[in-house]
């Protein structure tokens, strides 16, 4: 996981290096569907949005129907719940928060200080994900602070795809690609299912646990960054491994993962409320 910053500052010093080889190649169907999507004209990806915890990475995001007058939600990963990582198959839901948040402006300049009212969403079970609810709306924010929140695509990433890993505790970009899905990622004693795999120039690093993930062609979240196999070591913690689907592990030292997002806007409805009775919500429940 991508929260612990012990030996940060030497990954530092190392990212320009090529990370180790070791993950699959993208097929050329993939590469097919990657120049297709390239074709679209790319946003410009900043860090207007993102929010710095005080060990993690975040963002402010809406989903694709959330309304202006909605209360805010705060993304990042579970292992960064200040209570503590969830155990696997633990979900929490309406925990009382009022952790704080660094929102940056788009040069990565410190905004305003935001504040959590509560833990609207946490688990690592299937996927590492926290959502917090925020003392604001998006209007407020916007009014006050000239910042718009990030909207999560309820779309499936797709591989070969541009992106770019906006870390709010480092204020750096990681730029790189999809280089395909994994069908269950394994670390220590949590599994998550469909997670991404990036190619090689996303070198992330501790502190960048719960930077978005943005699809450079639209601006939209399409993942949530959470860990890489740093050691070589095979499903062990900061060490994960994948899984296929008859039960076959490889590892890629090196290789860094995000967790997708595209599940989380149909298990809200209106008002920005979770309700994870609602058609076509996927996330794991209590």
């Amino acid at each position: 996981m991508k929260k612990p910053l012990i030996g940060a500052l030497t990954a530092l010093l190392l990212a320009g290096a090529t990370a180790l080889a070791g993950a699959a190649p993208a097929s050329a169907a993939t590469a097919a569907a990657a120049a297709a999507h390239r074709a679209v004209p790319a946003v410009t990806v900043n860090f207007a949005g993102t929010v710095a915890l005080d060990d993690c990475s975040g963002s402010v995001v809406r989903m694709p129907n959330s309304a202006p007058t909605d209360p805010a939600l705060v993304l990042t990963n579970g292992h960064c719940l200040e209570t503590g990582m969830p155990n696997p198959g633990q979900v929490i839901t309406d925990q009382p928060s009022s952790r704080t948040f660094t929102l940056l402006t788009a040069s990565g300049g410190n905004r305003a200080t935001l504040r959590a009212t509560k833990v609207v969403y946490s688990t690592m079970t299937d996927t590492d994900v926290t959502l917090y609810q925020l003392s604001t709306t998006y209007a407020s924010i916007k009014s006050r602070y000239g910042i718009s929140p990030l909207t999560i695509s309820p779309n499936h990433p797709v591989a070969g795809t541009s992106i770019d890993v906006v870390s709010g505790y480092w204020k750096k970009v990681y730029s790189c690609s999809i280089d395909g899905f994994v069908y269950q990622l394994q670390e220590d004693v949590w599994t998550w299912k469909d997670s991404v795999r990036y190619t090689s120039t996303c070198n992330t690093i501790g502190g960048t646990s719960g930077s978005p993930v943005i699809d450079t062609s639209t601006g939209q979240v399409v993942a949530v960054n959470n860990t890489g196999n740093e050691n070589g070591e095979s499903c062990t913690l900061n060490n994960p491994c994948e899984v296929d689907e008859n039960g076959n592990i490889t590892v890629h030292q090196g290789t860094n993962y995000a967790e997708e997002t595209y599940g989380i806007p149909a298990c809200f409805g209106p008002g920005n409320q979770l309700d994870l009775t609602l058609s076509g919500c996927m996330l794991p429940q209590p």
